[in-house]
């Protein structure tokens, strides 16, 4: 199998230690699947001027934590990776514009009401959250690793729109101490999963998170897949 390529969409910033962790969660991973694996920084304005066929360099795509410079940009990546059909993982402030892009293109907020609450943490500093899955594949995930998560940023959205994204696009993996969602999946695509919360920041060496072992291993298996066909 060749090297695993991920392009990690997102500016960049060495003293973000989210963007730090990012970077040591995906060696942890590799390391545990013993697999080859390249990934390269790329900021969100430049992502969004290639041509559509740079989509195609890559073997699965994770959106980083924020901030970003112009999240303006990010719609038009959302679109183009739905279609790919290749492993996306999002963490962090895109889990929210992910949410925001979904009540954008499907019109599910005709009297533009105020449907996602802004960040509930306060602060600077990390947040404890604690993650109940809600789906198998969830709670196997979590099986041998704490459900106890860091993360920066939380949001709370509004019933109706639970109930409409859950209803037509989104199926919801997990919930905090708050029963607000802290992670979902994309309905009919084969890996598109966002978290609110910051899975790399508790990945360790000895321990690698395993929605990031899961994100590359969807990721071989796709690489895997398309060769066949070759």
């Amino acid at each position: 199998m060749d090297g695993i390529k991920i392009a990690i969409i997102g500016d960049y910033n060495f003293t973000f230690n989210a963007h730090h962790a990012t970077n040591l969660a995906l060696d942890h991973a590799s390391v545990f699947l013993d697999v080859e694996l390249n990934y390269y920084w790329i900021r969100i304005q430049e992502i969004a001027q290639h041509r559509v066929g740079f989509f195609d360099k890559y073997d699965a795509f994770w959106i980083a934590p924020g901030p970003f410079i112009n999240s303006f940009y990010l719609n038009g990546i959302f679109s183009r990776l739905i279609s790919l059909n290749k492993p996306v993982l999002l963490t962090g402030e895109s889990f929210r514009f992910f949410i925001e892009y979904l009540v954008v293109k499907n019109n599910l907020n005709p009297r533009n009401e105020k449907l996602i609450s802004d960040n509930l943490v306060v602060g600077s500093y990390f947040e404890n959250i604690d993650i109940t899955p809600k789906t198998e594949g969830f709670n196997k995930l979590y099986e041998h690793f704490s459900s106890n998560e860091l993360s920066a940023v939380r949001y709370s959205l509004y019933p109706n729109l639970t109930l409409d994204l859950v209803s037509n696009f989104l199926d919801i993996e997990a919930v905090n101490q708050f029963d607000d969602v802290e992670a979902f999946s994309l309905k009919n695509h084969p890996f598109f999963v966002a978290l609110a919360y910051y899975p790399q920041v508790t990945s360790t060496r000895d321990l690698p998170h395993p929605i990031i072992y899961t994100f590359i291993k969807a990721a071989m298996n796709h690489q895997q897949l398309t060769h066949s066909f070759l």
